[in-house]
């Protein structure tokens, strides 16, 4: 795992129990205009400084100092995605680094221009999972004002997305049938239509490759895995 140190700027990557001995804190966020990327960190200049994106990582990067962690990952800045592989094992992993972050930052670009339950951060993919995972949560503004804590806004969460509180709660997910965990993505949407499979791999515990390019036949090798995996009819039903 790739972390992003706060203090000097640079990623550094750790292993196995070398993860649990660095806390971090992690961001949710939806892709923009002038991400910061992986490349742009290592190639040894602070140009990315100047674009859009490096904004909500510098933000995240003071927030976790001031709440005591050195340590933050982020999508954009910790996932080399010229790398297959790499991208590979990050997204079959994503579910448990954000379960393990000591907190996590939600990044709300829309607020306050639009009422909180209106956020586009609703309506995507892969934030399923990010607001499941995490046992410590909160919520950031534009502007990075506090919006308010998961813990504080269940019962709103659950108004907005459908998603169960006990879910919420870090309740284990194979209590909840999977017909009910997908209706928590049904409304959500990708870029990539592949990522309307892989985004759900961390809520069903599943791992499997990745074949960017398959197109819907992602969606039918995540509902195999799911067979395999859970004694439940319930997928027939969805």
């Amino acid at each position: 795992m790739r972390l992003l140190n706060c203090r000097t700027r640079e990623l550094e990557e750790y292993v196995g129990e070398e993860i649990e001995l660095h806390p971090y804190a992690i961001l949710s966020h939806t892709w923009g205009e002038e991400e910061v990327v992986f490349s742009d960190i290592t190639q040894g200049n602070t140009h990315y400084t100047a674009k859009k994106g490096w904004y909500k990582v510098e933000k995240t990067c003071q927030q976790a100092l001031q709440d005591g962690y050195d340590y933050v990952w982020a999508d954009t800045v910790c996932i080399d995605k010229s790398s297959s592989a790499e991208l590979s094992e990050a997204i079959n992993s994503m579910f448990k680094w954000y379960r393990g972050a000591a907190i996590c930052y939600a990044y709300l670009c829309d607020l306050p221009e639009v009422p909180f339950r209106e956020s586009r951060w609703f309506t995507r993919g892969w934030t399923l999972q990010e607001m499941i995972a995490p046992e410590q949560m909160r919520f950031y503004d534009r502007h990075w004002n506090f919006r308010g804590a998961k813990s504080d806004l269940l019962e709103t969460l659950e108004e907005i997305t459908g998603v169960d509180t006990n879910a919420l709660r870090g309740g284990n997910l194979r209590f909840f049938s999977v017909a009910r965990k997908m209706s928590w993505a049904s409304k959500r949407n990708t870029s990539r239509e592949e990522d309307t499979a892989y985004c759900l791999l961390g809520i069903f515990d599943i791992t499997m490759p990745l074949l960017y390019g398959e197109g819907a036949r992602a969606f039918y090798r995540l509902q195999e895995e799911i067979i395999k995996g859970y004694e439940d009819e319930s997928l027939f039903a969805w």
